[in-house]
């Protein structure tokens, strides 16, 4: 079904027109050749190199959880890369802006420039950053890999279940980007949610390809209508201190941007990206739309590893693999996921895919989960009994 959306929709033509982001090396020469070599060591590179005022450091907010021996941990990751982009970002702006309907000179493309400047800094590999946890200990992560990302493990001091925590990045005077993140804390039981990003709490129009260059590097980032209050609501019932997981095919490019959107309009939560991508505009549009299913069982399967005890309510859309992706879920991990909610986009007829939206689809994706265990819905009011009922029923 995803080939089929990118034929249809050309994806393909689109990808191949969009500009080359090839970057030229930093005034400072960096990364060099040495640590490009061993920044395919990822954490076993024995020369990580420190931060400096040159760079941009952006650290993401995680989900603190009890590993087998009761002991509390969480995974945290960093991305560093240069200040400077290393290309002539004008003639991007104006190639993204035509391609979106943009008179030359229009006021948006400001709004183009901030959002692009992601896509076009150079990634610094072999980087590592030193964060101050909750004022209570200093934590080193890093050093990054080839994308200039860093995943680490590490122990962490207790807190009570559902505190929000704060980290710093101890980055010298000069650097910028994301340097304070928010750890919350999960016990072991109690309630959940993972929700998908892009059309279902967002509007992206992951099924057309302007449409995405649109949503995400002109438009306002809009709330699909009703699920605000819908998540406040089912964060009120299930209790304030649940985990919230936002799971998106997006590349990491665009944790900024999905950040002060989830800020402004959803729970707190940790919003989980695909680490690849960097320097490739045409990659924003493979990522969204090119083996999301296997992406997002993956990132699932790992919030199950981290909180298995939870009972989880999983909310997605019908443009992309949600259906697939929950039904599997449901079916590899017996009794956590308690109600799978996917929302029904009405317009997906005007892209040319009605069949996402048929009752067969979804009857397949579904092929033994319990009819009470799922809905397709239109509106979110359609939702507000459902969870009332599965919260109630445990």
């Amino acid at each position: 079904m995803e080939n089929k959306t990118r034929r249809e929709r050309k994806f393909g033509d689109v990808e191949d027109s969009l500009p080359n982001v090839k970057s030229s090396p930093a005034s400072d020469n960096r990364p060099t050749s040495s640590s490009n070599v061993l920044s395919f060591l990822g954490s076993w590179n024995p020369l990580p190199q420190q931060v400096t005022d040159n760079d941009t450091v952006w650290l993401l907010d995680n989900t603190a959880y009890r590993n087998a021996s009761g002991k509390w941990q969480a995974e945290f990751v960093a991305a560093v890369f240069d200040k400077d982009t290393g290309v002539e970002i004008s003639t991007i702006v104006a190639d993204i802006a035509e391609k979106v309907g943009l008179g030359h000179g229009d006021t948006a493309e400001a709004t183009i420039r901030e959002r692009l400047m992601p896509f076009v800094q150079n990634i610094l590999p072999g980087r590592k950053v030193t964060i101050d946890f909750a004022k209570q200990q200093d934590i080193n992560l890093g050093p990054g890999g080839r994308n200039g990302i860093s995943s680490d493990l590490k122990a962490i001091p207790a807190h009570g279940d559902g505190t929000v925590v704060s980290s710093f990045a101890k980055v010298p005077r000069g650097a910028n980007g994301i340097l304070q993140s928010n750890t919350v804390y999960a016990e072991p039981e109690g309630w959940g949610v993972v929700s998908d990003i892009d059309d279902t709490i967002k509007i992206t129009q992951t099924g057309d390809p302007i449409g995405i260059l649109r949503s995400t590097f002109v438009s306002q980032a809009t709330p699909v209508e009703g699920m605000p209050e819908l998540y406040q609501f089912i964060q009120r019932i299930i209790s304030p201190n649940s985990p919230f997981f936002y799971l998106s095919a997006s590349p990491y490019n665009l944790y900024a941007f999905l950040r002060d959107f989830r800020q402004k309009f959803f729970p707190q939560g940790t919003i989980i990206l695909r680490d690849a991508s960097w320097m490739n505009l045409s990659g924003l549009l493979s990522n969204l739309t090119l083996g999301t299913q296997e992406y997002k069982v993956a990132r699932i399967t790992k919030i199950n590893s981290w909180l298995p005890k939870r009972k989880m309510i999983l909310i997605g859309d019908s443009t992309q693999a949600d259906p697939e992706t929950y039904g599997e879920i449901y079916r590899n991990h017996k009794g956590w996921v308690k109600l799978i909610l996917i929302r029904k986009v009405t317009d997906i007829a005007a892209l040319g895919i009605e069949e996402k939206n048929e009752p067969k689809r979804f009857e397949k994706a579904f092929k033994d989960v319990p009819k009470a265990a799922w809905h397709v819905f239109e509106t979110p009011d359609e939702c507000y009994h459902l969870i009332k009922d599965t919260v109630a029923r445990g």
